[in-house]
């Protein structure tokens, strides 16, 4: 624009093209920037990339002018001292033409090639996991306790509670569960008797079992009730119809206090409007629960957010051992495509929507025991129960992941969904650069498919970092995707390919310039009739080293 009065008003000035704000090649999709207008729109608009001008067509502009061109940033600091540096140089040298006696000025260099700036890697979007509510889901189980198994008897008060949170909370209801389990399967022993009687329309695989195992109960009397030896157990009895278990308490252990220990094994917490500090701290003595004794022994009324903490991880620890790992006191049995899971109504109730709604409504799976779930592996439903029982998820390979992603989908459990995705990114990030980018492009569109748009960004985003390496492994699945996000590949690869002309050109640049500075080899006459042929034909030295 100014370059025609420059040069009217000022013929010998010399001028060089200097293109400002290049970051803004990169940063015109950065969500920081563009929020930076979003809040003051519509006064200023962010730039947009039909705004941009790329360096070819910069160094058009500046060869048709005759002029040398330079890139700055500000915000990256990218040219700013090139900029100055060659300015004096192209200055000088302009001096030179009109001061031609000054020797000093002979040494100066001519302006110098810029270096091409490279972008910087788009950084790997962050997995957000939503909020867990374990504690409230254990809170619900306590105050509503479905599907309960097991009725502590505290004089003439009863409280409902679940053998598999006693058993995980209490190494003493640990001990007298067990063994009353081992007793019950020596003596009337069946997966029927332990879990209750089974529906005739969803149980023929037991069926044949079931018959056997009643034949045997009839011929062996089974007493109505068993004496313990303990200070805080008084008797223990099996209720079969029900299939629940009874515990007698002894008189040590009063009903006040029976409740300030079932809260404790649920939530981790105490009721302290009504805590009477010695009788709870007798009755977890008797009952064996040590992080109940140390929040009433060290931290009575101080913050006991600490101690929560620990308890929740302990419980989250023991639930993993007693209900995953062995799966004891379990209530159902999930048939899966590949085996079996056993697994426990009230837990899978307070921790999973669906779950309640198929258990607590009219469904036929409401009163069923063994429970078909087809389209389900074990190694699936393994990683489903391990969270919904310690609300964590263990390593998941990138190659396994998309069946538990739609199970997790399918259940309503956006959390699992988050949760898997870090599990996977985890894997792909120990990965082979090589073998990460093949994951990658296998995993876009079927996780997007199961809401797993976080892991999709992230394999689209490594897609993008790796895309000239992806070109070369796998044009032909390369071309398998959606045309959208082909696209979008093509748009936001990395580098991009204004970078890669840009440094193809300066590379070229560098190469005529390194010939332009290389000493002509010219042949010159010696003195007299002696040439110097020789010594500049390379054929002519050869044969006389010969």
């Amino acid at each position: 624009m100014w370059y025609p009065e420059i040069r009217k008003f000022c013929p010998n000035t010399p001028v060089i093209l200097v293109g400002c704000k290049n970051d803004l090649r990169f940063m015109y999709r950065d969500e920081t920037y563009l929020s930076h207008f979003r809040d003051r729109s519509p006064f200023i608009r962010a730039t947009r990339k039909s705004d941009l001008v790329m360096p070819d067509e910069a160094r058009e502009v500046a060869r048709d002018l005759g002029i040398y061109y330079y890139e700055t940033s500000v915000l990256t600091y990218y040219g700013i001292n090139e900029v100055f540096e060659n300015a004096i140089r192209v200055a000088l040298i302009a001096r030179r033409q009109t001061r031609f006696w000054m020797t000093n000025l002979k040494r100066v260099q001519r302006p110098q090639l810029q270096a091409p700036f490279k972008p910087p890697s788009p950084v790997n979007p962050k997995v957000t996991v939503v909020q867990s509510a374990y504690s409230d889901h254990m809170r619900q189980l306590w105050l509503s306790r479905p599907n309960a198994d097991i009725v502590l008897v505290c004089g003439s008060v009863g409280f409902p509670a679940h053998r598999f949170v006693l058993a995980a909370c209490s190494k003493a209801f640990c001990r007298l569960l067990t063994a009353d389990l081992m007793a019950r399967s020596t003596s009337d022993s069946s997966m029927v008797s332990s879990l209750g009687d089974f529906a005739d329309d969803t149980e023929y695989l037991v069926r044949n079992e079931q018959k056997i195992c009643k034949r045997r109960a009839s011929c062996q009397a089974l007493p109505t009730a068993r004496d313990l030896d303990h200070p805080a157990f008084q008797c223990i009895r099996n209720v079969q119809p029900e299939g629940q278990t009874v515990v007698t308490l002894s008189k040590l252990v009063t009903p006040a206090a029976v409740r300030q220990c079932l809260q404790f094994a649920y939530t981790g917490t105490v009721d302290r409007s009504a805590l009477n500090l010695q009788e709870t701290r007798e009755a977890a003595e008797f009952l064996e629960l040590p992080q109940l004794l140390v929040l009433l022994t060290k931290h009575p009324f101080l913050d006991p957010d600490h101690l929560d903490l620990k308890y929740e991880c302990y419980l989250k620890k023991r639930f993993k051992d007693i209900c995953i790992d062995q799966g004891l006191f379990a209530d159902v049995i999930f048939e899966l495509d590949d085996g079996a899971c056993p697994a426990h109504k009230a837990m899978l109730t307070a921790r999973c929507d669906v779950m309640k709604a198929m258990f607590c409504g009219d469904f036929r799976e409401s009163q069923a025991k063994v429970i078909e779930f087809p389209g389900v592996r074990e190694y699936t439903f393994h990683k489903l129960l391990y969270f919904l029982y310690t609300d964590d998820v263990p390593p998941v390979s990138a190659i396994r992941c998309v069946n538990l992603l739609e199970l997790a989908n399918r259940l309503c459990l956006p959390r699992l969904v988050n949760l898997v995705e870090k599990r996977v990114i985890e894997d792909l990030e120990r990965l082979q650069p090589t073998e990460a980018v093949e994951q990658c492009l296998r995993l876009l569109e079927p996780v997007k498919l199961h809401n797993g748009h976080q892991l999709a960004d992230w394999c689209m985003n490594h897609l993008c970092i790796n895309y000239n390496k992806l070109c070369r492994m796998s044009p032909r699945n390369l071309r398998l995707l959606h045309p959208d996000n082909q696209a979008y590949l093509v748009e936001h690869r990395w580098p991009p390919v204004w970078y890669l002309k840009d440094y193809d050109y300066y590379q070229k640049c560098l190469v005529e310039r390194d010939k332009e500075l290389k000493p002509s080899l010219k042949s010159s006459s010696g003195c007299l009739c002696f040439s110097r042929k020789s010594e500049s034909d390379p054929a002519l030295s050869s044969s006389q080293n010969l």
